[in-house]
């Protein structure tokens, strides 16, 4: 079986992770299950990096050891992981003994070699990236990475020879493209080291939260090494391990922008001086930003991801850290970006093209997913653009452009809601033939199956949801990507359930109108008596045709049956609009839109792009007059 070795960064538990740690985490999760979909043996590592003089420095601060400061942060972030569905397969601290043992075993091996060396180090130090800097390196005095101050450090420590592999490196790079992703990192990385590496401090005797340097335990060694290391010691190094035989070489390190220059240079180092292979790929992605700029525990401007998944649920909040951002680049977050996604992307029209198919196939087959019969040619469009765009997913994947497989999936999607409005099968139900109508419904439940399969690797609940209101249930989700994207394998006869929706629209909050603008709009009470409200109810919907945004509504206004036009064809689907209770302006003069008579006029109310119907509550009798 193939295998494939993926890592996040290990993550500095010095106070809890917030949504910018989860975006790293959630996008290895999704890489790592499309992978297993397509029968790679997958190996994937996360965990804590648990040492060095910030720990020690916070734990003092809240007058606990340095271990029992970390143990009590892990087990909060470990609960993280389960809440967004992360499914990794080992757990590394820096602080296990299996590793700390490894670590000076390297450490041991690169100074027999002769690439590591004893001498004082003067120098820049930033405690908060553990980052030692040159002068010229600084920015206005600060450190370049995180902007804050740095300590003049002066003690004596080991050194690393990174000067001795610039050269091997700097060839490794140019012979191996893909090696840094994306290309804007590689030339960044290539910049540096043309620029001329210093060799690198790698202990210290200030504080002593490390691992000790072997034979010489008044130094620990730098964080840095010590916590690179871990995607090694967590197979098994340097023991000859099968975990580590099997998936050594790394297929994928995912990290921050930020930390690229440590995997894409001492890493790889490390590795050469230990006459081991190189990490086949390392992707810095971009970083998840607020207006205010980078989130950051120091500014205090952190978003809980807890708090978003208890208030909008695991998938919207999966959706939407891996759709709203082109995997790479920056991304700004905020909570109307959130919102739209679920409301357009997910309720709109993921949940909108389920309910509309299990409507109609209570409505017209009985209940039941009906065998489809002789293909037409819109049909067989449909089925071909399926397996098109399983190919496209899968080649976005291929390339770690997460964001636009999911976009590729999402037009599959559209193309369902599309085939609906085209084929119109409530028209068919009432023209027949049978067998036409089956096949246009069939098609429909295989559609979703299909989006099911595809969005699986990204949203943890929602593809079980789908197979489950079809009635076919989740072993229609077992299989290898190849098996699962054929065409056709949706059951005919499994019974459907009663839609509910997977994503509630969220409404907005409402808002009041204040000063001058609420003087201009003030009417009086005989102005509103000309106004003739009344509850109607939809008795049928359907599409205008040629006009995107319309629909024709055939309404009971108690006893009177009216026809009105309504411009809402891009918020609702006419199935979901047959039974509801409206408000209607019922003295509204006729006019004709598109050719089309519209006696009286809905209320709806509106927000930026989002619409919903003014409905009543409780159940009115229609004609029933609102005053």
């Amino acid at each position: 079986m193939k295998t494939f070795y993926i890592t996040t960064p290990i993550y500095y538990p010095n106070d809890k992770l917030h949504i910018g740690h989860a975006y790293t985490t959630v996008a290895a999760d999704a890489i790592a299950r499309f992978k297993k979909l397509q029968g790679y043996d997958v190996f994937f590592l996360t965990g804590t990096d648990e040492h060095g003089q910030k720990i020690q420095r916070r734990a003092a601060k809240a007058g606990k050891d340095p271990k029992k400061f970390v143990d009590e942060i892990v087990a909060g972030i470990k609960q993280l992981w389960s809440k967004l569905g992360v499914d990794y397969s080992y757990f590394i601290r820096t602080t296990d003994e299996h590793h700390e043992r490894a670590v000076q075993h390297i450490f041991k091996k690169i100074q027999e070699k002769g690439d590591i060396y004893k001498a004082t180090y003067e120098g820049w130090y930033c405690v908060p990236c553990e980052t030692f800097w040159l002068e010229r390196q600084l920015v206005d005095g600060k450190c370049p990475d995180c902007g804050a101050p740095v300590e003049l450090l002066s003690e004596e420590s080991y050194f690393f020879r990174i000067s001795k592999y610039a050269d091997r490196l700097l060839k490794y790079i140019e012979d191996n493209p893909d090696f840094i992703q994306p290309v804007s990192r590689r030339n960044e990385m290539v910049s540096f080291i043309k620029s001329g590496l210093e060799d690198l401090c790698i202990s210290r005797t200030t504080f002593d939260w490390g691992i000790k340097v072997p034979g010489d335990p008044k130094h620990v060694i730098y964080v840095w090494f010590d916590a690179l290391s871990n995607y090694i010691t967590a197979l098994g190094y340097p023991d000859n391990t099968e975990n580590f035989q099997k998936y050594w070489p790394a297929d994928v390190h995912l990290v921050g922008k930020e930390i690229v220059r440590f995997h894409t240079i001492i890493w790889p180092i490390i590795l050469m001086a230990l006459d081991l292979p190189l990490p086949r790929k390392v992707f810095g992605h971009g970083w998840l930003v607020l207006e205010s700029g980078k989130m950051s525990k120091s500014k205090g401007n952190v978003i809980d991801p807890i708090e978003l998944v208890n208030k909008y649920g695991l998938d919207a909040v999966r959706y939407f850290l891996l759709r709203e951002i082109p995997f790479g680049s920056d991304g700004m977050y905020s909570e109307e970006a959130l919102v739209n996604r679920i409301n357009f992307d997910l309720a709109n029209d993921l949940g909108n093209l389920l309910h509309r198919t299990l409507t109609m196939v209570r409505r017209f087959a009985g209940g039941k997913i009906p065998a489809p019969g002789r293909e037409q040619p819109e049909d067989k469009r449909l089925r071909l653009l399926a397996a098109e765009t399983a190919e496209k997913v899968a080649a976005h994947m291929e390339r770690l452009e997460i964001s636009d497989a999911i976009a590729a999936a999402f037009s599959l999607v559209a193309a369902g809601n599309k085939y609906v409005d085209e084929m119109a099968p409530w028209s068919i139900a009432k023209t027949g033939p049978q067998e036409r109508l089956n096949t246009v419904l069939y098609y429909l439940c295989e559609v979703l199956r299909q989006c099911s399969v595809m969005l699986s690797p990204f949203m943890i609940e929602t593809p079980g949801k789908i197979m489950a209101q079809l009635g076919i249930g989740a072993s229609y989700l077992a299989g290898t990507w190849s098996e699962l994207t054929k065409w056709g394998l949706t059951p005919s006869g499994g019974e459907v359930q009663e839609p509910t929706p997977i994503f509630p629209r969220i409404e907005p909050e409402s808002r009041s109108v204040t000063g001058s603008d609420a003087q201009a709009e003030l009417i009086t009470i005989e102005d509103f008596k000309k106004l003739e409200l009344k509850v109607a109810k939809i008795l049928e919907a359907e599409k205008v045709k040629g006009a995107d945004k319309l629909l024709k509504l055939e309404i009971d206004l108690g006893g009177e049956r009216r026809q009105i036009v309504s411009g809402i064809a891009k918020h609702y689907s006419p199935e979901e609009l047959i039974g509801k209770n409206i408000v209607v302006l019922a003295n509204l003069q006729p006019a004709r839109i598109r050719g089309v008579e519209s006696c009286g006029m809905l209320l709806a109310a509106s927000s930026g792009e989002k619409l919903a119907l003014v409905t009543t509550d409780g159940d009115i009798e229609p004609g029933s007059r609102i005053s």
